[in-house]
């Protein structure tokens, strides 16, 4: 793999965008990424950017990793949440220690995964491995999916402190079946069903007993904060659709007429001011968003520890991120006028879509008291940090 793979994927991203596009409908009425652009992604090398080197994939940098979910998400908010989404689960990878696991992250064509990490399954240890049952909610890209992880507690087992021990499956998708829930707000085409296992035999080497502190692979992608990894990559999807909005409010003023007015939009004050508002959030965002990325890869690519703070503030920009984007989305929703309340419109789409961004829980409001703790010197209170 050369050093030049991962600026090509963010070019491959660039380049794809009008066919993203032209199946955008496709995708929201089907609730599921249109099949051409599911192939493109796959054949650019958008569904393997977190995969390892010593696996065939390019091992980006965080950074690099969020740029190109932020232009997928500005040509399609749901075909930037299932690259991010799968990007999610490919960062399992560089956890995967044994030669079944790390064969489900490899191959050619790149299998896509998805799944939850949550544990919401259980299992029984058997003899040569698990029984697995459970049900998980938002499995995103579950349609086109190869592999699913799920996330599970060890029956009758506790850890030494007396806590539950928890495992991450790796089960094949024709073992999986889909439950059909996801009749959502925003977001409709990342298909992110519910799925489903019952007693379904899972062996040793497919099960994975996942610490974020400690990674398989040396790399600095899989020594970055692990769940600092999965919000920031969730920013990226909203940052996407606010410059997806900005697009579409600076085109429609450029020709629209408001009723009971004689100059066009861009000519009003008003817009004037919010299109300047949206800008600055956009960019404050992501300026706070990538600087601070930055600023924690080089430690962790150095090989020192991300401290607390440094956490902490991964957080509060990957949260902050977010909810300044649903903000430049509502501005340019609100200037846009009546335009903005068709389902032709993308500013309704963006508008649905950047909400559901926001209600994930690595992006929610509580964020901000996580982060706030940890900044105050106080523990963060959750295990999720």
């Amino acid at each position: 793999m050369t050093a030049t793979a991962a600026p090509d994927l963010l070019a491959a991203a660039r380049a794809l965008a009008p066919l993203i596009r032209a199946h955008a409908d496709e995708t929201e009425r089907e609730r599921c990424l249109a099949r051409p652009v599911v192939e493109a992604l796959r054949a650019a090398g958008l569904y393997s950017m977190y995969a390892p080197r010593s696996l065939g994939g390019p091992e980006v940098a965080i950074a690099t990793a969020a740029r190109v979910v932020e232009e997928a998400a500005r040509a399609d908010g749901a075909t930037g949440w299932n690259v991010m989404l799968t990007g999610d689960a490919g960062v399992l990878s560089g956890f995967a220690a044994t030669a079944e696991a790390r064969a489900a992250f490899a191959g050619k064509p790149t299998p896509i995964l998805a799944g939850s990490i949550n544990a919401l399954g259980s299992l029984s240890r058997v003899h040569g491995g698990y029984r697995v049952s459970g049900r998980w909610p938002f499995g995103s890209g579950c349609q086109q999916a190869d592999w699913f992880v799920g996330g599970g507690v060890l029956c009758d087992e506790t850890g030494p402190d007396g806590e539950p021990q928890r495992r991450q499956a790796l089960i094949p998708a024709v073992e999986v079946q889909i439950v059909d829930t996801w009749r959502t707000a925003g977001l409709r085409g990342t298909g992110s069903h519910d799925w489903t296992v019952q007693d379904l035999f899972v062996p040793e080497g497919r099960v994975m007993n996942l610490n974020p502190e400690a990674p398989y692979e040396p790399g600095p992608l899989y020594a970055f904060p692990f769940f600092a990894t999965l919000a920031v990559a969730k920013a990226a999807v909203a940052l996407g659709i606010a410059r997806h909005a900005i697009d579409t409010l600076v085109e429609l003023a450029q020709a629209k007429t408001p009723a009971g007015q004689t100059n066009l939009l861009r000519e009003r004050a008003a817009v004037q001011a919010d299109v300047a508002r949206a800008e600055a959030l956009l960019r404050s965002s992501r300026t706070m968003l990538y600087q601070t990325i930055d600023e924690v890869w080089a430690d962790v690519a150095a090989g020192r520890k991300a401290t607390l703070e440094q956490r902490a503030l991964l957080r509060l920009a990957a949260a902050d991120g977010a909810h300044k984007a649903a903000q430049a989305v509502d501005l340019m929703y609100n200037a846009g006028g009546a335009s903005s309340i068709y389902e032709s419109s993308p500013l309704e789409r963006c508008f649905r879509d950047v909400h559901v961004v926001t209600a994930h829980m690595m992006v929610q409001q509580p964020v901000y008291e996580v982060a706030g703790r940890a900044l105050l010197g106080l523990p963060p209170g959750t295990r999720i940090f």
